[in-house]
């Protein structure tokens, strides 16, 4: 029995459903993966904005790059690292489009770290969503910019050694301290309670846009269970106990 051909008991009512700006297409995401909440709480927001039919995404190299298949919205691909600098193209021809980029860590904070900075320093009006999973998810798990001390990837086996390959960057305190954005944020995706707090974020940022406001990024730190080589609760505690300490959250800059 197909899902329209349920029948709904007598007492009960239909009060989750599929948001219209999501495709019914499967996601090429790992199980467990919280990629897929996010890819969610964005279409949920857009449809309550009413601004599906003026959204456009851009989808850069990474876990996101089949992300057009997802949405029933328009998309363009971006290069590795060049989404803030394709969406800066596509809302200063089109001032009418709502235009996000959606981007994981070595994307944005690596080979992007430059188009991310100027971007918001220039208060560019459009939407970031930076996924923060601490690697690089689909090109085998190798150490990204926001890699933590000690933490074991395939590039580091041993673990991320500070001397030789730096800190952890803190892409969200870096562009709060710029005088362009208008709000940065850093959420999380690891229980219910803070889902609902990622999504009032992307609604914010979202906002801004729509009333002309200027730049705004919602970091969403979240685990990667494949690379993590764990099973998704213990990828979960482990980004409550090791990630979150790193990246505490919020908002880093709200400028009235």
């Amino acid at each position: 029995m197909s899902p329209a051909e349920t029948t709904i008991p007598q007492g009960y009512g239909k009060v989750f459903s599929r948001p219209q700006s999501l495709s019914d297409a499967p996601t090429t995401y790992c199980p467990g993966c919280l990629h897929g909440v996010a890819t969610r709480l964005i279409a949920e927001v857009i449809d309550e904005l009413g601004i599906k039919d003026r959204t456009v995404g851009i989808a850069p190299v990474g876990c996101a790059v089949f992300l057009y298949r997802f949405y029933n919205l328009d998309f363009v691909q971006a290069s590795h690292g060049r989404a803030c600098a394709v969406a800066t193209g596509l809302k200063r021809a089109n001032s009418d489009l709502m235009v996000f980029s959606y981007q994981g860590d070595g994307d944005l904070a690596a080979i992007g770290t430059a188009e991310t900075v100027h971007a918001a320093n220039r208060g560019e009006n459009f939407t970031v969503v930076f996924i923060n999973n601490q690697i690089y998810g689909m090109t085998g798990g190798e150490m990204a910019p926001t890699t933590l001390p000690g933490q074991r990837t395939t590039t580091t086996p041993r673990g991320r050694d500070v001397a030789s390959t730096g800190y952890p960057l803190r892409i969200s305190e870096m562009l709060a301290q710029l005088d362009g954005p208008r709000y940065i944020t850093r959420q999380s995706l690891h229980d219910a309670p803070h889902i609902a707090k990622s999504r009032k974020a992307l609604l914010t940022a979202f906002s801004n846009q729509l009333e002309g406001k200027g730049f705004s990024m919602v970091e969403l730190v979240a685990a990667c269970p494949t690379n993590f080589k764990m099973s998704p609760d213990k990828a979960n505690k482990w980004l409550v106990e090791q990630a979150l300490p790193a990246y505490p959250l919020g908002d880093l800059k709200v400028k009235e």
